[in-house]
């Protein structure tokens, strides 16, 4: 099922244009096995299966009829098809990640039925059952809509990427590569995890994937060095955290971001590159504030790997990173293309091992490894994608998106400061029960034309609610990236919350940052302006960092240094600018 799942979806990319209406449904026929054949299975289990694939390839068998429809179902069977689908798609995504979005979609389902009867504002006309199911089922404006063609066109594609990568040597690569440029120094340990946290995100996406993976190495890697507990596993969670904001994939959230933006995949990976490289340093400094205070020592040498160790694992890595990036930004290729090519460079090295002899049997197994970590990676993520399409679809055709929207404006008396205030409030309350892409895109759909009203540029706005998206990975009282972390350290999951808040005060601020000084965003554009705010901003997180986590007499020095440093500059304006 895993070899169908990825042979499939990189056949799209060779295959020129396949209609949505086959290519989306299809897609979906695909995960429902991940999602209903797996254990516990139970014949509920797999009748739904059976349904949903049936269903999905009866859209696709008739897709030129049911395009001539124009989303108006005909027929008693067509109308069971629909409310069968949807179930379907609801249940799928309560199996994979639990009851609240799939209420959350349950809830927009029975508003747009019944949401006539409301009166006031947020009420709307009404529109026809048979319509409204079509438009959610047989056409593009609900279940195979725009999201769920990211989902099928692009998130598939780098999710093989990143399996195919992990099922090899580059995961170990990434850690050796982190060991080897952080290990030496004071809190070297925790300096490693946030390194190969980093490197480990950008493929994987996913901060719960991340503390477990990169975790189960540097987590008691810091506890024999004496580290406190809850701040080993608040270090993990934070760094697992900014893994969904690093370039280049930045999980499945920059390829939604493209669509739902119309700005390219490529501009879009540039301009929250400082960002990113900020929050890891506002990390950083955290560290050495810890390290000074409790005398944190870096990794022994001789757990350190040696040079020729680095230099081999990095390869793995290094190859299909450089054919994809080489593809996108030289020969112009497009994301899922260059993706397609850089998963062929790291399926060909799947089948060497670190002393770089071929291994047909090694290779098979990696192989088969990473299309079975592939199928279930996609069809979580779509599970979640088309559950989210409900909740898109019912907004556009009822309209309720725009009233939101102009709650929010109204709300905020029309001030662009406090809507982005109950934009981020918003992010926080529903990433604490959905997944961080699924909080972003319903929360940009709602708040992200109100806040584009109020002046923000469209970049801007998806970046922010990106960004306070994730607030709820460290954040209690859900906080998913430090559950897995105390847990897996045995430490009370408060303590490390408390703490990761201290270490992760940059996924708080630097969003902010990006609406105060617009040119954080603008590498591309404006580099020189953009490294001045990069430079601003880094030296006040530093400050904050060192305050929060009790190091004020570091911190006083800094503010002496910096205050001479701004008479000194003062006076020598002063001495320029004297009149002769």
């Amino acid at each position: 099922m895993g070899a169908l799942t990825c042979v499939f979806h990189i056949g799209l990319i060779f295959s020129g244009l396949v209609p949505n209406l086959v290519a989306r449904p299809l897609h979906m026929a695909l995960i429902l096995p991940w999602v209903f054949l797996i254990a516990p299975l139970s014949k509920v289990g797999a009748v739904l299966c059976a349904i949903g694939v049936l269903g999905c390839v009866w859209i696709a068998w008739n897709h030129v009829d049911l395009r001539n429809q124009y989303g108006f179902l005909e027929g008693q069977f067509q109308i069971v098809l629909a409310v069968v689908l949807l179930v379907i798609v609801l249940d799928a995504a309560r199996r994979m990640i639990g009851w609240p979005l799939p209420v959350v979609a349950l809830f927009a389902l029975l508003y747009g039925v019944l949401g006539h009867h409301i009166p006031g504002e947020f009420g709307h006309a009404g529109t026809p059952i048979r319509s409204f199911l079509g438009t959610l089922v047989i056409a593009e404006g609900g279940l195979w809509g725009s999201l769920t063609g990211v989902s099928v066109g692009v998130v598939a594609i780098f999710v093989i990427f990143g399996a195919v990568l992990n099922a090899g040597e580059a995961g170990q690569g990434f850690m050796n590569v982190a060991a080897a440029a952080a290990g030496r120094l004071n809190g070297g340990a925790a300096k490693v995890a946030v390194l190969s946290s980093a490197l480990f995100g950008s493929i994987s996406g996913s901060a719960s994937a991340n503390v477990a993976s990169t975790g189960a190495v540097t987590l008691p890697a810091m506890t024999k060095l004496g580290y406190p507990k809850r701040l080993a596993a608040a270090v993990e969670a934070v760094a697992s955290s900014g893994g969904q904001i690093m370039p280049p994939l930045m999980g499945a959230g920059a390829f939604v971001m493209v669509e739902l933006t119309g700005v390219p995949y490529a501009q879009i990976i540039v301009a929250a590159l400082l960002p990113a490289i900020l929050y890891f340093l506002a990390v950083w400094m955290g560290i050495n504030a810890y390290a000074q205070r409790y005398d944190l020592k870096g990794v022994p040498e001789d757990q350190r790997p040696d040079r020729r160790t680095v230099l081999v694992t990095s390869v793995f890595f290094l190859v299909p990173f450089s054919v994809l990036l080489f593809s996108m930004f030289v020969l112009g290729f497009t994301p899922q293309y260059a993706a397609a090519l850089a998963i062929f460079s790291g399926v060909a090295a799947l089948f060497f091992d670190t002393a770089f002899k071929v291994q047909i049997g090694g290779g098979l197994q990696r192989l088969r490894r990473a299309m079975v970590n592939a199928g279930q990676q996609v069809a979580m993520i779509a599970s979640i994608i088309l559950c989210a399409s409900i909740i898109i679809g019912v907004l556009g055709i009822t309209g309720l998106g725009i009233k939101i929207t102009s709650g929010i404006l109204s709300g905020s008396g029309g001030a662009l400061w406090p809507a982005l205030l109950l934009t981020a409030l918003a992010c926080l309350l529903l990433g604490m029960e959905v997944p961080t892409t699924a909080a972003y895109v319903i929360c940009v759909s709602v708040a992200g034309p109100a806040l584009i009203e109020l002046g923000l540029d469209p970049l801007q706005a998806h970046l922010f609610v990106f960004w306070f998206a994730l607030l709820s990975t460290i954040t209690p009282p859900v906080c998913g990236a430090v559950f897995i972390a105390a847990g897996m350290i045995g430490e009370n999951w408060l303590k490390v919350a408390i703490t990761a808040m201290a270490l992760g005060v940059g996924l708080y601020l630097i969003p902010l940052g990006m609406i105060a000084n617009e040119n954080l965003i603008r590498l591309r554009e404006h580099p020189l302006e953009a490294l001045i705010a990069f430079l601003r901003l880094a030296i006040g997180l530093s400050l904050i960092s060192y305050a929060l986590i009790g190091r004020y007499q570091i911190l006083l020095r800094a503010l002496m240094i910096l205050l001479g440093l701004g008479l000194l500059f003062s006076g020598v304006v002063l001495v320029y600018l004297r009149q002769p």
